[in-house]
């Protein structure tokens, strides 16, 4: 009976350490939910945005009529879209920025 108690305890400290490690997944998002960056920049790099996606991800901050966009040599998306009544430059970057320039 002693070896079956040593075997049970033995087996429960090497499980104790795996249980305790487990976590809730992180929320790790591959891009952000829309945002504005009213600095008229926009960040340059690998843009992995579909010109649809990036489509959305402008109208999804605020903007509509968004003409069609083009990719520039930095990786941003560019066009123009409307905002408060008024035309206005946009771009989005590969971080998911939205920027604007009058």
């Amino acid at each position: 009976m002693r070896m079956s108690t040593t075997i049970l305890l033995g087996a429960a400290l090497f499980a104790a350490p795996a249980l305790a490690q487990t976590a809730p997944a992180k929320n790790n998002a591959a891009i952000k939910t829309a945002h504005t960056v009213n600095d008229g920049q926009a960040r340059r790099g690998a843009n992995s945005f579909t010109q649809a996606q990036a489509r959305e991800h402008i109208a999804k901050s605020g903007f509509t009529n968004v003409s069609a966009l083009t990719k520039d040599k930095q990786g941003v998306w560019r066009g123009t879209a409307m905002k408060a009544g008024q035309t206005v430059h946009v771009g989005l970057d590969f971080k998911g920025n939205v920027s604007t320039a009058q």
